[in-house]
């Protein structure tokens, strides 16, 4: 039997409406009410029905959270950071794996409009923002998650990759690294083009640096092993000496065909960084130098930034929160 709004007012000895306020407004109802209501509920095993709560007040407790390809793991750090913040405004995430894919992206766009949510937080696949302008002009919040697009009007919480590109590059040359590979996806993902700049700009700074830009259809391990059997095809002077991998996906790809596959040494032959620290990047069979990003506080300042929006709807709100790379060195560069 379905429990009703109803059955728990009657079994409580209050009204429906106490009820509803208990469900959704406590802060108005004497806190021993609200103790012989919640006991009711409890008891009864009342199940609230969203779906209608949705209808009366137009949308829903959740939040829509768009990524780039969740088999990241700093993807499923940044929903961990936003789950912990939307706990604890009673709210949950909803989450969509874009997989790099635009058309995809839009797909789950519409979905969560239709569901409701309060708000959108989206890693986009691309530079177009219009889908999501359309998106935030018809009354959804929308937060740029480890992106930034100054003067979009939209909020949003990134890291400098642009600083984050020059630290991995320096970091090689600095332990005298002269012909170093730019291991990426498609530039058309802001973070791949960002960290490239900054690479180029810490190369073109030492006088006998080049560098050789490879780009992979996709940001994946599979992808990664494909470029390092590729680089194991030269003759051993046509190798680079240093590789920067746009994300620890690539470079543990990277690292398995160098490695395991052949007698490259790292680093005495090839040095090695990666993007991200990841949690295994110190675990892979060299451990992994990287650029570390703060994965978890990314998401849960996204959350942040959208509740503020929502409690203030008509307010200016665009606030661009950008964190600071941080390099770390492990074996992979350091021998």
């Amino acid at each position: 039997m379905v429990v009703s709004i109803r059955d728990v007012a009657a079994a409580a000895s209050v009204s429906v409406g106490t009820v509803s306020n208990v469900l959704n407004r406590p802060s108005k109802v004497a806190p021993a009410t609200v103790e012989r209501v919640q006991r009711a509920i409890d008891e009864l095993g009342f199940v609230r029905n969203d779906a209608a709560r949705q209808l009366r007040v137009g949308r829903s407790r959740s939040i829509g959270l768009v990524v780039l390809d969740a088999g990241n793991p700093f993807f499923a750090d940044v929903a961990r950071g936003a789950e912990a913040r939307a706990d604890e405004a009673d709210m949950a995430v909803l989450l969509g794996n874009a997989d790099e894919d635009a058309q995809r992206e839009t797909r789950y766009l519409d979905l969560f409009l239709e569901q409701r949510v309060n708000g959108v937080l989206i890693t986009p696949a691309d530079d177009d923002t219009r889908r999501l302008a359309r998106l935030r002009d018809a009354g959804t919040p929308v937060i740029l998650v480890d992106r930034e697009v100054p003067g979009s009007g939209f909020s949003s919480v990134s890291v400098d990759d642009v600083e984050g590109g020059f630290l991995a590059a320096s970091h090689l040359l600095a332990a005298g690294r002269r012909r170093v590979m730019f291991l990426g996806g498609p530039r058309s993902i802001r973070q791949v083009a960002d960290r490239l700049e900054g690479a180029r700009r810490a190369v073109d700074a030492v006088d006998g640096a080049t560098l050789q830009v490879v780009e992979m259809p996709a940001l994946t391990v599979l992808h990664g092993r494909a470029a390092g059997l590729e680089v194991l095809e030269r003759a051993t002077g046509e190798r680079p000496d240093a590789i920067f991998a746009a994300n620890d996906l690539l470079a543990v790809g990277a690292i398995q065909a160098l490695s395991i596959l052949s007698g490259v040494r790292i680093p005495d032959d090839i040095a090695l960084i990666g993007y991200d620290d990841i949690d295994f990047a110190a675990s892979t069979i060299v451990p992994l130098s990287s650029i570390r990003q703060p994965a978890t506080l990314i998401g849960y300042t996204a959350v942040d930034l959208l509740l503020s929006e929502l409690d203030d709807p008509h307010g200016d709100h665009e606030r661009n929160v950008r964190f600071q790379p941080e390099l770390v060195v492990r074996e992979s560069t350091s021998g």
